[in-house]
């Protein structure tokens, strides 16, 4: 488990996740992605302080990642009574999300351009059918 000062996001890291955001991330999602990268493992209250995000927003976000697994979730074995601690890290590599994320986005816009074709087709033989009426 990551102990001492707390991880904070620099300017370079804001930048990355912003590049995560324009390519159709969102915000809370990308800057916990980027924070998990710095450290092998963070506990739920570390991506809190190094994000600034509230409990709320850190779960959410830590499900969307586990769920594209792209995150792991793992507990800390500890002797205190109560809650266990859990501890998150990547499951890939930044460059297999990125990777992951350009194949997805092709596929996309390839589906859209399948339907533009079609639809000007569709168009094409309504003109025609008009003209001929």
């Amino acid at each position: 488990m990551v102990k001492g000062p707390s991880i904070i996001l620099s300017e370079k890291d804001e930048l990355l996740a912003e590049k995560f955001i324009e390519g159709g991330l969102k915000k809370n999602f990308a800057r916990i992605l980027i924070l998990l990268s710095k450290k092998d493992e963070l506990t739920s209250r570390e991506i809190e302080r190094g994000t600034d995000l509230r409990q709320p927003e850190v779960s959410i976000a830590i499900n969307y990642l586990s769920k594209r697994k792209w995150a792991r979730v793992s507990n800390l074995i500890t002797e205190n009574k109560g809650r266990p601690v859990k501890l998150y890290k990547l499951s890939m590599t930044l460059n297999e999300i990125v990777d992951e994320i350009e194949a997805e986005k092709k596929e996309e816009y390839d589906y859209q351009m399948t339907l533009l074709k079609e639809t000007k087709e569709l168009i094409k033989e309504d003109k025609m059918n008009s003209s001929a009426a």
